[in-house]
């Protein structure tokens, strides 16, 4: 966080810097303002650059056998740009190494780890333990500490959904 501030002073100095070279350059013809508000753009600008390439930067992070599952966007009115241009501020990801598969009769059940990130004044990282029925499209997430399932929190997946996809085909990989 204290890296992003001092970069933010520096890209602050830097655009102030080009408004100075150009007030200079204009033989003093560009009004004195011009300095500060270069300035106040050039942070402005590097802020806005860090928060929209978040996403992307996060995606580099993570091992290559990692699978984006869902990413959802956002609007704020500090942000106003964001209303045309909604930035990407929280993913979820299933690892395919960590994707374990087994039969129960003719029924496919995989066990997995959904990871999903947010991002806030610090990145929020938060993990939970699922079995997914892929006969039934049954999702049930398991007790963090006891590893028991949590039957009342047991909901139905649609066909289309990403999560049910992906988890079921890579168990289904595991089984052949």
């Amino acid at each position: 966080m204290i890296w992003h501030l001092i970069a933010a002073v520096f890209a602050g100095l830097a655009a102030a810097g080009i408004g100075l070279l150009l007030r200079t350059l204009s033989r003093k013809r560009l009004p004195k303002w011009i300095v500060p508000v270069f300035g106040g753009l050039g942070m402005l600008g590097y802020q806005i650059q860090v928060e929209y390439a978040w996403f992307d930067h996060k995606q580099t992070q993570l091992p290559e056998t990692a699978i984006v599952i869902s990413s959802d966007t956002s609007s704020a009115v500090w942000r106003p740009w964001t209303f045309a241009y909604p930035m990407t501020t929280k993913f979820s990801i299933v690892d395919s190494d960590n994707v374990r598969a087994r039969r129960l009769g003719d029924e496919l059940i995989a066990e997995f780890i959904l990871y999903q990130f947010e991002r806030h004044h610090t990145d929020v990282l938060t993990t939970q333990p699922y079995v997914l029925n892929c006969t039934h499209r049954e999702l049930v997430p398991l007790n963090t500490e006891t590893g028991d399932a949590e039957l009342s929190e047991r909901r139905t997946l649609r066909e289309t959904a990403p999560l049910l996809t992906t988890v079921c085909q890579l168990a289904a990989e595991q089984q052949t």
